[in-house]
């Protein structure tokens, strides 16, 4: 009998940038037990630094995906579809919001930088969850990270907390509109980690700094940590789960 987790479970995740992504985290944790990955990359300046942590991963698909280009999401399910005919689990690990407008007080954000922020860190999630829908006929998991600033107002993550904040009410109404066809939805809200995406929030080290010691034990999260409760929410073992926000932050979110 085999005992890996995610024997024959084909998932698609989207956000690997380079191998300290939280994605990434989640991609060995997922391959580990045994399951076969769709690996996308952003763009050609983005795929050299990908392929090789596709090709480490032995990824049956590398595609590549921009959420804002019209029709790379369905030429992405189109290729699963023909490949793979099924789809068991989606990881939607990408965010974006211009510099100049994450840097800005929230007032300050200009009506562009905020649409854009939600576009791709939210809408984009609803827009996959709904093209993956036809291929979850056996049931399926999908899940996307968030952040502590969605639910407190932390100092310098400004609109990208509100994209956050309308990212998890999204995790909620998709589990209820997805619930019938046995397709769960989850958050999960890892605490600061060095990625690249991060190294854009002003002051981020003082953000490292200061949440390592509001932690319960002196540590902030690792990828690995993040990629295990990936695994969690993945595989059978949530299979009672939906519509939860679950934080990997070392208790930073009940420290104030």
């Amino acid at each position: 009998m085999n005992s890996q987790l995610m024997q024959g479970k084909k998932i698609l995740i989207v956000g690997i940038a380079n191998e300290h992504s939280i994605a990434y985290g989640c991609a060995k944790a997922l391959k580990a037990q045994g399951a076969e990955l769709c690996i996308t990359y952003l763009n050609e300046k983005a795929k050299r630094f990908v392929e090789p942590l596709a090709q480490e991963l032995e990824a049956e698909l590398f595609l590549p995906l921009d959420v804002s280009k019209p029709g790379e999401l369905e030429l992405v399910m189109g290729s699963i579809k023909e490949a793979w005919g099924v789809l068991h689990g989606l990881i939607h690990s990408i965010a974006f919001c211009p510099l100049e407008d994450l840097h800005a007080p929230i007032s300050q954000c200009s009506r562009e930088g905020f649409l854009q922020a939600m576009d791709i860190s939210c809408y984009s999630f609803i827009e996959m969850a709904r093209q993956a829908k036809p291929l979850m006929n056996e049931g399926g998991s999908l899940i996307n990270f968030s952040y502590l600033g969605s639910a407190m107002a932390v100092e310098d993550y400004n609109v990208m907390g509100v994209a956050k904040a309308a990212l998890e009410a999204s995790t909620r109404y998709l589990a209820r509109d997805l619930g019938p066809q046995k397709v769960r939805v989850n958050c999960i809200s890892p605490g600061t980690i060095p990625t690249r995406a991060a190294s854009g929030i002003k002051d981020f080290d003082a953000m490292l700094e200061h949440n390592q010691e509001m932690s319960c034990d002196g540590q902030l999260p690792t990828i690995e940590e993040v990629g295990n409760a990936a695994l969690y929410y993945l595989s059978d073992l949530s299979k009672g789960v939906t519509g939860t926000i679950h934080y990997v932050d070392h208790g930073v979110c009940i420290s104030g």
